[in-house]
C-alpha cells in the first residue's frame, strides 16, 4: 500500500473524528437530529478511510451497510459492526429532511435516547476501524504473523 493511500485514510479518520465530536456538541445542545446525522457521517468517513488504507482509490457511496460490507472483505472482524451500521444508515435523510415525516421536521421528531444511542453507536464504529488500522499496520511491519509456517495450501485457503 501506497503512502499516498495512506495519508489519504489519514485525512478522512481525522475528519470522523471531527464529525464525531461535532455530534457529541450538537447533542449537548439537545440538537438531537443533528446529532444522530453528524454520528451518521462520522461512521461512513471512518470505513471508508479503511477502504482507502486498504489501497482503494475511489470509495464512493454513503450506506454505511455496503461500506461495512466492503471493508468486512479485508478485515472479517467488521461484520459484527454491521448491525451498527444498519442502525446509523436510518439517520442519513431522515434527520435532515421534512418530507421523511410527513406531518413533523427532524427537529420535532428525535430524541435524547435516540441521539445517544447513535453517539455509541458512531464511537464503536470509529473504535472498530482504529482497531482494524492497527492490525493492518503491524501485518505490513510484520508479514510473518500473518503467513503460518508450515501450513499447506488448503489451511491457509480457509484462512483467508
Amino acid at each position: 500500500m501506497s503512502d499516498q493511500n495512506l495519508d489519504e485514510a489519514q485525512r478522512w479518520l481525522q475528519q470522523a473524528r471531527h464529525d464525531l465530536s461535532v455530534a457529541q456538541w450538537n447533542a449537548k445542545g439537545k440538537f438531537w437530529s443533528d446529532a444522530c446525522f453528524m454520528a451518521q457521517q462520522a461512521s461512513e468517513k471512518a470505513l471508508k478511510a479503511f477502504c482507502y488504507a486498504q489501497g482503494e482509490r475511489h470509495v464512493v457511496g454513503h450506506a454505511l451497510l455496503v461500506l461495512v460490507r466492503r471493508c468486512a472483505k479485508y478485515d472479517a472482524s467488521f461484520e459484527g459492526v454491521e448491525p451498527l451500521c444498519k442502525q446509523l444508515d436510518k439517520y442519513y435523510v431522515i434527520t435532515r429532511y421534512p418530507n421523511g415525516l410527513p406531518g413533523l421536521i427532524p427537529a420535532d421528531y428525535f430524541d435524547e435516547g435516540e441521539a445517544e444511542e447513535s453517539l455509541q453507536a458512531a464511537d464503536a464504529v470509529l473504535l472498530h476501524v482504529d482497531q482494524a488500522l492497527a492490525r493492518t499496520q503491524t501485518s505490513e511491519d510484520h508479514p510473518e504473523a500473518n503467513s503460518p509456517q508450515g501450513e499447506d495450501e488448503e489451511g491457509k485457503e480457509q484462512l483467508r
